[in-house]
């Protein structure tokens, strides 16, 4: 599987971006796919997962509505709609993708997309 991730960029404070990731190869029923987020100096941190068959989510504290994640399988895409942005969320945003249980660790994702920056202005 692989990933592509699109739609970061600069944004102010309170504004909207819409990111996307364009998978190609197959993905399984048992699929989750996930947004995380590298801040500069920071750890990796989870964002927002989607079961790939069932749509269930799951969003960090932080982002909780705010966030929305959704997919599309018949075009094997995964968007997070980010609104309300403040500058902490300023990071390289990475989708991703694991077989097997949720989780929300990065380590146990085995396909990642390259990063895309959003920076919030304030």
């Amino acid at each position: 599987v692989q990933l592509q991730a699109s739609g970061g960029g600069l944004v102010q404070t309170g504004g909207s971006l819409r990111l996307s990731c364009a998978a190609s190869g197959r993905i399984f029923t048992n699929y989750f796919m996930g947004w995380f987020r590298q801040a500069l100096g920071k750890e990796r941190e989870f964002v927002a997962s989607i079961g790939w068959s069932d749509g269930s989510t799951d969003y960090a504290d932080s982002v909780k509505g705010r966030f929305t994640i959704s997919r599309d399988n018949a075009k094997n895409t995964v968007t997070l709609q980010m609104n309300s942005l403040k500058p902490e969320d300023t990071a390289v945003y990475y989708c991703a993708a694991r077989w097997g249980p949720r989780t929300r660790h990065y380590y146990d994702h085995h396909y990642w997309g390259q990063g895309t920056q959003v920076t919030v202005s304030s």
